[in-house]
Formats: C-alpha cells, structure tokens, sequence
C-alpha cells in the first residue's frame, strides 16, 4: 500500500488542523455575532381527489435558523478536517490520500454541501419540505458519485469517468431548480434580494471548480497529478466555499436581526 513521505504528511495535517481550526472559529464567532432570523419550511396537501385541482397550504411547518444552519455546515468541516488529524483517523486518512481517495471528504460534503445548497434554495424562496428533501437528496447523490469515482479508479490506468458524468449531471438538478425558482421570484414576486444573486453565482462557480479539481486530477495535469496537491486544492475550495456563503448570509441577513 503505498504511503506519503514523513514530511509530505505533516504539511498536509498542518494543513487540515488550519482548514479545520478557521472552520470552527468561523462557526463560533457567527454564533456570537448573528441575530437569529429564520426561513420558513412549509408542505401543501391535496383536499380532494387528484386531478380537482383542489389543494391546500401551503402550510407552514416549522422555521429553519439560518444561523444554526450556518454554523451547522462549518462545525461538519471543521469535525471532519480536525478529526482526520488526530490518531486514529489521520494514518487511515493519510493512507487513502496517498492512493487518491479521501472518504471522509465525501461523508461530510454529502451533509454540509446538501445543507448548504438547501439554504441557498430558502434564500431564493423556495419553502416546500418536499423540494428540499429532493434538493438535498440530489446533491447528496452528486457527492457520492464523487466517493464512487476515487473507489472505481484505484489502480487502473485508464480512468473510468462514468461516476464523474453521472455525478455532474445530478449536480446540475439543483442549480436548474434554484434557478428557476430565482425568476419565478423575480417575475411573479417582489424579487430577491440583490445578495442571493450573489450567492447563486459565486457558490455556482465554486461549486463546479471541485468538479475542475477532480477533472485535473484524473487527467494528470500538472501538479494534479500529486494527488497530495489534489487534496490540498480541496480543503481550500472548501474553506473559501463555506466561508463566502456564512459570509454573504450573514451580511444579507443576520448583520441586523
């Protein structure tokens, strides 16, 4: 089984104790900062038959604390990048990076990259609790695909890109649905505040440059070729990824609540 050199390996727990470490001091300091403003989750129920076209709601079922769910998606991050430093996750964890896999990566992306697209989806407008088990679901499934990717291609020389097709394809669903759900807002509503905009295209374009990240690792390009360097590229995007969605929220909606 093949191993990382003594020094590559400290670099890289350095490098996840000051990922994990600024996760978690972000998470502390919003709940600290925060005021508490909530987003409603709601269902609608058919009152007749189906095809009477007959339905009510919707209703509202619960409120979901954005800031709780803030610093839900950074406390998961910082678990994950944390946990893997310490004995006894780190030799496991060290050892699957050296043959280009990370499963703990994908465990806590399917969780907070779902929660944090499911926010992204509220902040649009979207409240259905249906919608956004599916929305969750789906994105969940992408992330995994990711997982079945780094399992499928160890050892072989020619890579099966099936897993990564397959995941890009439900990773897009989402984003369709947000999308359309931003200019029924727009359209048919008030709008939407100009942040969510901001949100929408910044957490899109960095979203899809974990895709990129994986798409030069399995091509060899570079220094993505060291899959030391693949990792590291992932721990950044998922600082900067969590770190510009906390942020934006927090200017957008929790700043003065």
């Amino acid at each position: 089984m093949p191993a990382l050199d003594p020094a590559v390996a400290r670099r890289l727990w350095r490098w996840n104790v000051g990922v994990g470490g600024l996760h978690l001091v972000q998470a502390i300091v919003l709940l600290v900062i925060a005021g508490a403003a909530t987003l409603p989750v709601t269902a609608s129920y058919m009152l007749g038959p189906p095809g009477e076209g007959s339905y009510g709601g919707p209703k509202d079922l619960f409120d979901l604390r954005i800031d709780l769910a803030i610093a839900a998606f950074l406390l998961l991050a910082a678990v994950d990048h944390l946990g893997t430093a310490v004995r006894p996750l780190r030799p496991w964890y060290e050892a699957n990076v050296a043959r280009g896999m990370n499963p703990a990566r994908w465990w806590e992306y399917s969780i907070s990259a779902s929660l944090m697209v499911v926010l992204i989806a509220m902040l649009s407008g979207m409240t259905e609790l249906v919608a956004l088990v599916a929305l969750f679901g789906v994105n969940a499934s992408m992330i995994l695909f990711g997982l079945v990717m780094e399992r499928v291609n160890v050892g072989r020389e020619a890579v099966d890109w099936r897993p990564f097709i397959f995941g890009c394809i439900a990773g897009a669903v989402p984003w369709i649905a947000i999308g359309i759900q931003l200019i029924v807002s727009t359209t048919e509503g008030d709008g939407v505040p100009g942040f969510v905009f901001a949100i929408f295209v910044t957490l899109f374009v960095l979203f899809n440059t974990f895709a990129i990240n994986m798409w030069l690792q399995y091509r060899g390009r570079g220094r993505w070729a060291d899959p030391v360097f693949a990792e590291r590229v992932y721990l950044i995007l998922s600082l900067v990824a969590k770190s510009a969605l906390a942020w934006q929220v927090y200017g957008g909606a929790l700043a003065g609540s």
